[in-house]
C-alpha cells in the first residue's frame, strides 16, 4: 500500500483537510439514505465513508429509506404499488412489506458495519450501531378523498434519546417507522424522519446522499454545472416553481426538506450523489464539495481582516514563501498590518487574501501578498479579491496601485497592469527594494 501513497500530493490534500477534521470533531451530521443507494450495490463502500467520519470524530445519525425495496416485496405478492399526492398509500399488505424490507436492511446495515477486514477502511474499527423506537407517528387520514391508512407523519422525535446515544459513541440507526401512543405503526418517509430528526437535535448538518446530483446553476437546464452553494432563500424561490409533488427524481424532492430544516435551525444541508464514489467523503472535507449546500446565507465571505485571521492567514501563505513566489513575511509582521489584509473566508476558512500597503503622498499603494489556496485556484478568486484592493485604493483617493512579482507577470498585465522600472517606485518603497531579487514593477493607473 506504502507504494501507491505519493508524498508530493498526498501531504499537501492531507493538510488542506485539516481544518475541516478540526471544525466537524464533535459535530452532529444526520444522514439520510434512500433504498435506492442499498439496491444500486452502493452500501459497503457508503458505510466505509461514514465510518471513516465517525472515526474522526463526528456524531452521526443515519436514516435509511425502503422505497424500491417495498415496491419489490409488493410486486412479488402481486400487488401493485400505489402513490398519491407524492406519498405512498400503505395499506395492511404494504405495511407488512414495508416492515419485512425494514428488518432485511437494518440487518444488512449493521453487518456492513461489523466489517473488519484487513487493509479496508473498515480495519480495527469498532462501531456500535443503536436503534429503537426514538419516534413518534400520526396519520396522514383521509387527503382529498384518499385514505393514507397506514401512512404516517413523524409527531414527535426523542432527541435527548438520540443524543445520549451518539454523545457514547454509538452510530443511531433510523428506519422510516413511527409508533402513535395506542402502538399502531405507522409508514413514515425517510426523508420526514431525517428532516425531522435534524431539527430535533439542531444537527449541524443534514445530508441527503440521494439519486439527485444536487441543484443545477440554470433551473432551467439541467445539463448545467451544480450550483455548489444555495441560500435559503433562493432554494424558496426555486420550489414556488416546481409542482406540488415532485418525484424522488426531481431535485425539489429533497430541496424543500432542505428549505424547511435550514429555517428550522440546521446551519447546513446537502444534496449530493451516491452515483459517485466517495461523494461524502468530498462533500464534507474538500472546499466546494462534489453536490449542493443549502444554507440560510451565503458561507463565503470576501472581507477585511482582523486578528483573529492572522493564524489563516499565516498558514495560507506558507507554502508560497517556501517556493519563493512570495516574499517571507513574519508573524509579527502580519499581526501589526492584519487591518490592511483583505480575505475571501469560506465556512470559517481563509482560501484568499491580499494586502494593501498605501504611500498617501505619492497616492499609490502597494498590493502585496495576493494569495489563492491551490485547491481553488482558478474560480475567480484573484479577481475578486484584486478588485476589493482596487475599491480600497480609490476610497482612500489613490491613483494606482502597484505590485512587485518574479513570477506571475503575465496575469496582472492581462488585468491591466503596465511594467514601469524600478525607480518610478515611491522613494520610501524603493529604498526597501531588494535589488538581488529583481522583482518586476507593475502599476495599475485608475482613470
Amino acid at each position: 500500500m506504502t507504494g501507491l501513497v505519493f508524498p508530493h500530493t498526498f501531504v499537501p490534500w492531507f493538510r488542506s483537510v485539516a481544518p475541516y477534521i478540526h471544525a466537524y470533531r464533535g459535530e452532529t451530521f444526520v444522514v439520510g439514505m434512500p433504498g435506492e443507494l442499498v439496491a444500486a450495490g452502493k452500501l459497503n463502500n457508503f458505510v466505509q465513508d461514514l465510518s471513516i467520519l465517525h472515526a474522526m470524530g463526528i456524531k452521526i445519525v443515519l436514516v435509511h429509506g425502503f422505497r424500491p425495496q417495498v415496491n419489490e416485496q409488493l410486486l412479488a405478492k402481486g400487488q401493485t404499488p400505489r402513490y398519491s399526492h407524492g406519498r405512498r398509500i400503505t395499506d395492511a399488505v404494504a405495511l407488512d412489506c414495508a416492515q419485512e424490507a425494514a428488518g432485511q436492511l437494518r440487518f444488512e446495515i449493521e453487518a456492513a458495519f461489523s466489517q473488519g477486514l484487513p487493509n479496508t477502511p473498515m480495519a480495527n474499527a469498532t462501531v456500535r450501531v443503536v436503534s429503537g423506537n426514538f419516534l413518534t407517528a400520526r396519520p396522514v387520514g383521509i387527503v382529498d378523498g384518499v385514505d393514507f391508512q397506514h401512512s404516517g407523519f413523524v409527531r414527535k422525535v426523542d432527541g435527548a434519546a438520540i443524543q445520549r446515544a451518539i454523545d457514547i459513541g454509538a452510530i443511531v440507526l433510523l428506519s422510516p417507522f413511527g409508533f402513535s401512543p395506542t402502538g399502531e405503526a405507522f409508514n413514515l418517509s425517510m426523508e420526514d424522519v431525517a428532516t425531522s430528526a435534524a431539527i430535533a437535535l439542531q444537527a449541524d448538518k443534514l445530508l441527503f446522499v440521494c439519486e439527485v446530483a444536487g441543484v443545477p446553476e440554470d433551473p432551467d437546464d439541467p445539463e448545467s454545472p451544480i450550483d455548489t452553494e444555495l441560500a435559503v432563500a433562493d432554494a424558496d424561490r426555486m420550489l414556488a416553481k416546481a409542482g406540488p409533488f415532485p418525484e424522488p427524481t426531481d431535485v425539489a424532492f429533497y430541496l424543500r426538506h432542505c428549505a424547511e430544516a435550514c429555517r428550522a435551525g440546521v446551519e447546513r444541508t446537502h444534496i449530493i450523489p451516491f452515483t459517485v464514489d466517495g461523494a461524502l467523503l468530498q462533500e464534507v472535507y474538500t472546499h466546494d464539495g462534489i453536490g449542493t449546500m443549502v444554507v440560510d446565507e451565503k458561507l463565503e465571505s470576501l472581507r477585511e481582516a482582523s486578528a483573529d485571521d492572522v493564524a489563516g492567514i499565516i498558514q495560507l501563505i506558507e507554502p508560497f514563501e517556501r517556493d519563493g513566489t512570495l516574499v517571507k513575511r513574519s508573524r509579527t509582521e502580519i499581526e501589526r498590518d492584519a487591518e490592511l489584509y483583505t480575505v475571501i473566508e469560506h465556512d470559517g476558512v481563509i482560501f484568499g487574501c491580499a494586502a494593501l500597503y498605501p504611500y498617501v503622498e505619492a497616492r499609490t499603494a502597494e498590493m502585496a501578498a495576493l494569495t489563492v489556496s491551490a485547491e481553488v485556484q482558478g474560480q475567480g478568486d484573484g479577481d475578486r479579491l484584486l478588485k476589493r484592493i482596487e475599491q480600497r485604493a480609490k476610497s482612500m483617493g489613490l491613483d494606482s496601485i502597484f505590485v512587485l512579482t518574479t513570477r506571475t507577470m503575465h496575469w496582472f498585465i492581462k488585468r491591466g497592469f503596465q511594467q514601469v522600472d524600478p525607480d518610478w517606485l515611491p522613494e520610501e518603497r524603493k529604498r526597501k527594494y531588494n535589488w538581488d531579487r529583481r522583482s518586476l514593477v507593475l502599476v495599475k493607473r485608475f482613470n
